[in-house]
């Protein structure tokens, strides 16, 4: 189904966190004539939604933010789709890794909106009434922990629309009686977001109807979970969040704090960064999933949003990018991986034999793209992410929000020139990064030769060994000492 009926106040998302609990469908909820009065006297209230608010959700943004003609047509290449390789280049492999699609909200973002919520509806039940509080505290609660995470129907469109859009891009490769080799995390959302992507391609592959056979490969998918020092150094290492928790006691988050606690008529000290996150993320969530201008959206501005996306960029930065080296270093497993591939694609190319894995998809997270992305060096800012330089980033190129929003996607296409000027030109590649070709580091241009392309990234090729890097150290270090 098209989002094309969507209120155009907003766009939506950010990313992450492990899931447990099997699906229960939300219960509907149908909402009495009060609910609707008090949900409509808080749109008063409150200032309206700003139509740019939806560019700020970060990893939780929709795929439509970076993709806006989407909105009006689902399977529209976009401007500029017809490829700018010579008519004598035919591809031979195409290697995509994708994040998954649109997700409901984690068990612990449900818990902390549950009680951000529970103190609306106490604040409600008191004696001086606050109409802000109020409407909110009558808007119906429908997350459930049981949600934790896993995929929502519009996650399940997200794959099938971009798998038809892939087939219809590159229609030599995505040709009847061709192999899809499917793979994915161990993670429900995944798995569910690789068969979908398989259902969108129909019956014309050479794979079964119905079936989807997934391989789960967390090694590759998650790298992150298997890299000892990442683990020890910054995922469980609280001390390497330190730019992120100082940005949450900062004069920009103060500022939103107050403002929000005005508006809902409750002491500042009874909010936090967590909380006040956690009601910007129901206005992403409830965009995203249902499609809807969620009322929490009018807690904020336009500006606040952008402090609110800088505090989520700066998580990323930290935890997933270029904060520290084991981030994107871990990475190297999968980038190898990939390079592995496309050396054995060339190698049976040249033997004249068929290529034995013409398309590859793997589904993981945006936590196996951002790394990814930061080991190739692409979205790399001059000065790094910090708590104290907020207003500097205003032009940042590290948002997650539009490098990673859900069903994000990297793909690699290896093509066969024919009428080449030297046999090095024979190979070559083009990088799509949400449908959208990448310009090259060494070249700045969108197609390289793979001979190119492979000398650039000599050093991570022939030197990066993900036991070696992801090894704790002897002695103990900080995380900072990893920057």
């Amino acid at each position: 189904r098209s989002r094309a009926g969507a209120v155009p106040a907003l766009r939506s998302r950010e990313a992450a966190a492990p899931l447990r609990l099997f699906l229960r469908q939300p219960r509907s909820v149908a909402m009495a004539p009060r609910r609707e009065a008090g949900l409509l006297l808080l749109l008063l209230v409150l200032p309206p939604a700003s139509a740019g608010l939806s560019a700020y959700f970060g990893t939780k943004s929709r795929y439509e933010e970076v993709n806006p003609h989407l909105v009006s047509d689902p399977l529209s290449l976009g401007p500029g789709a017809g490829a700018s390789l010579p008519s004598s280049c035919t591809p031979l492999q195409l290697r995509a890794v994708l994040r998954h699609g649109t997700r409901y909200p984690t068990a612990g973002q449900v818990r902390r909106l549950g009680e951000l919520h529970g103190r609306l509806l106490r604040r409600a039940a008191g004696a001086a009434a606050c109409p802000g509080a109020a409407a909110l505290a009558q808007w119906p609660m429908w997350y459930e922990e049981s949600l934790d995470g896993r995929l929502a129907p519009q996650g399940r469109r997200d794959m099938e629309l971009l798998a038809r859009r892939l087939a219809a891009r590159f229609p030599a490769l995505f040709a009847g009686r061709r192999r899809l080799a499917l793979a994915s995390s161990s993670k429900h959302r995944c798995l569910q977001s690789g068969a979908a992507f398989r259902r969108g391609l129909g019956p014309t592959l050479d794979f079964g109807i119905d079936e989807v056979e997934v391989e789960v490969n967390d090694s590759l998918m998650r790298f992150f979970d298997h890299c000892a020092k990442f683990v020890a150094l910054v995922e469980e290492n609280d001390a390497a969040m330190c730019q992120v928790n100082a940005f949450k006691e900062g004069p920009e988050m103060k500022k939103v704090l107050e403002k929000v606690a005005s508006a809902l008529c409750l002491p500042v000290e009874e909010l936090n960064a967590d909380l006040v996150q956690v009601a910007f993320l129901t206005c992403s969530y409830e965009l995203a999933i249902k499609n809807v201008t969620s009322p929490w959206c009018s807690l904020f501005s336009e500006e606040d949003a952008k402090v609110l996306e800088y505090l989520n960029d700066l998580k990323q930065y930290w935890k997933r990018g270029y904060g520290y080296d084991i981030n994107s270093r871990s990475s190297c497993i999968l980038f190898q991986d990939i390079f592995q591939h496309l050396d054995k694609a060339v190698e049976e190319s040249k033997s004249s034999k068929p290529i034995s894995s013409p398309l590859i998809v793997q589904v993981g997270h945006a936590e196996t793209l951002q790394p990814l992305l930061a080991l190739m060096g692409y979205f790399k800012d001059d000065e790094p992410l910090l708590a104290t330089n907020y207003a500097r980033h205003a032009q940042r190129k590290f948002r997650s929000g539009r490098i990673v929003p859900y069903a994000a996607n990297l793909v690699f296409v290896l093509y066969h020139c024919d009428h080449v000027n030297a046999s090095q030109e024979e190979y070559q590649v083009q990088l799509l990064l949400n449908e959208k070709l990448l310009s090259f580091h060494h070249s700045n241009e969108t197609t390289s030769t793979y001979t190119d392309l492979k000398d650039y990234y000599k050093d991570i090729l022939e030197n990066c060994h993900f036991k070696e890097e992801c090894q704790l150290p002897k002695v103990n270090v900080t995380a900072v000492d990893e920057l």
